[in-house]
């Protein structure tokens, strides 16, 4: 047994998490009475690149105005590496109210990614006087990812959850095949 008591992140125990696309409005209000548990709004995959900044627009005037009821929001923003990434926090942050609960954060590679997020995070947390911290859902799709996994799981006291997106290549005859395979992992730090 340990002296030391972790600080434990909020139980957000789901059995769905629906996602949909920032760029598409049509679908938010749909989406809000749905049976899900849980709801990512994206701004990554299913935004083409010309429709990014009104998808964000899209999101926090949702977030703002739609009744979401006791649903557990998230937005995905786009990866570390891409210029969208920086707008997607600060905006979403500084202009989305206290209705968000989670930034889920695609290709996680290291703690250092973590940690530069939730310094982000807390940066704007205090200068907009936000009263709840915002978790993060933590993307692993990469070997890097995995093999950083306990440092990463260390990185903030914001990490909620894991989402693991393995890639696995099999060896076909005159041709090499890439199979996607999904895992949804819960874990609870």
């Amino acid at each position: 047994m340990s002296f030391t008591i972790p600080e434990l992140c909020p139980s957000r125990l789901n059995r769905c998490e629906l996602a949909v696309p920032g760029s598409s409005p049509k679908f938010f209000e749909k989406a809000a009475k749905s049976d899900a548990d849980a709801i990512f709004l994206d701004l990554e995959d299913a935004v083409a690149p010309s429709d990014k900044e009104q998808a964000r627009k899209n999101i926090i005037e949702a977030l703002n105005d739609i009744d979401w009821g006791d649903k557990v929001m998230s937005v995905r923003i786009n990866g570390l590496d891409t210029h969208y990434m920086y707008r997607d926090v600060v905006d979403i942050l500084e202009n989305a109210g206290e209705r968000l609960d989670l930034i889920m954060i695609p290709k996680v590679g290291t703690a250092a990614d973590i940690y530069a997020l939730d310094m982000l995070a807390t940066q704007i947390e205090t200068a907009k006087g936000r009263k709840k911290k915002i978790g993060f859902e933590l993307i692993i799709e990469t070997a890097l990812g995995m093999q950083n996994i306990h440092e990463i799981a260390a990185a903030s006291k914001r990490n909620e959850s894991f989402i693991s997106a393995l890639l696995i290549m099999q060896r076909q005859p005159k041709r090499a095949q890439l199979q996607l395979e999904v895992q949804i992992l819960c874990m609870v730090f």
